[in-house]
């Protein structure tokens, strides 16, 4: 699952590599999404780019809420859902039946810009932080999904998938990884004339395994230390450990 990201990118960079303008209504700065590690259940706000503001850079709170609840109660809502991982991702094999997802697969389906993220690896019964990303260090889409709570918050979940290539060998034993969109059909993610069969389509579409690396990284990654900081992402070198 993906619980632990980055997106080192300054707000024109997102606006840059993706076309969209920001929302301005929300005075959105040039570093307000750029972090280097964020751990999802800190429920911070990512960027993304909503099926009804398609050329626009949004803010949502990561972890997705039932549209009947009120954003402004989201403290309390987490603390009670953090046993489910508190909205942060979902299974994309559920999205047509789940209460929640199946609200917003149709029509409120969204793009989240990161430019890595971490999963362990496991070897020999010790976890081992992996960071994965593109060779060259540029920006990717997510596959997710958005609501829009009673009070109006934006809230956003991550898509996920059963591993494949790469992801396999890193993310060894939940064999999960976020759905990542090739550029060529993140358009497509937003578009409202989908049927279940071309959603399906582009959920199973793989990524181009070509274009990432994963390597190891320090364990100050799992401890409750400032993690926020451009050296998570350097490699780390583990002993025995082959990856």
């Amino acid at each position: 699952m993906c619980f632990h990201a980055s997106q080192t990118k300054k707000t024109s960079q997102l606006e840059d590599r993706f076309k969209v303008i920001r929302d301005d209504s929300n005075s959105i700065g040039e570093d307000d999404f750029t972090f280097y590690h964020s751990n999802g259940f800190e429920h911070r706000e990512l960027a993304i780019i909503t099926q009804q503001a398609s050329d626009v850079l949004e803010s949502a709170t990561w972890g997705i809420m039932p549209n009947n609840e009120l954003g402004s109660n989201k403290k309390e809502y987490y603390k009670n859902s953090v046993k489910w991982g508190a909205g942060l991702n979902a299974r994309s094999e559920k999205v047509f039946d789940h209460f929640i997802y199946s609200n917003s697969i149709y029509e409120q389906r969204c793009i989240i810009p990161f430019d890595g993220f971490f999963e362990p690896h496991d070897f020999e019964g010790n976890k081992y932080p992996c960071y994965v990303h593109r060779k060259d260090k540029d920006s990717f889409g997510l596959a997710g999904l958005y609501s829009i709570t009673k009070d109006g918050y934006l809230t956003t979940t991550i898509l996920t998938r059963p591993a494949e290539d790469l992801m396999v060998k890193v993310h060894n034993n939940k064999l999960r990884q976020p759905i990542i969109l090739n550029t060529s059909i993140e358009n497509n993610w937003l578009n409202y004339d989908l049927n279940d069969d071309q959603i399906k389509e582009l959920i199973n579409t793989s990524y181009n395994q070509k274009e990432l690396e994963a390597y190891t990284v320090s364990k100050d990654l799992f401890k409750r230390v400032d993690t926020n900081n451009n050296t998570i992402i350097n490699h780390v070198i583990f002993g025995d450990l082959k990856f």
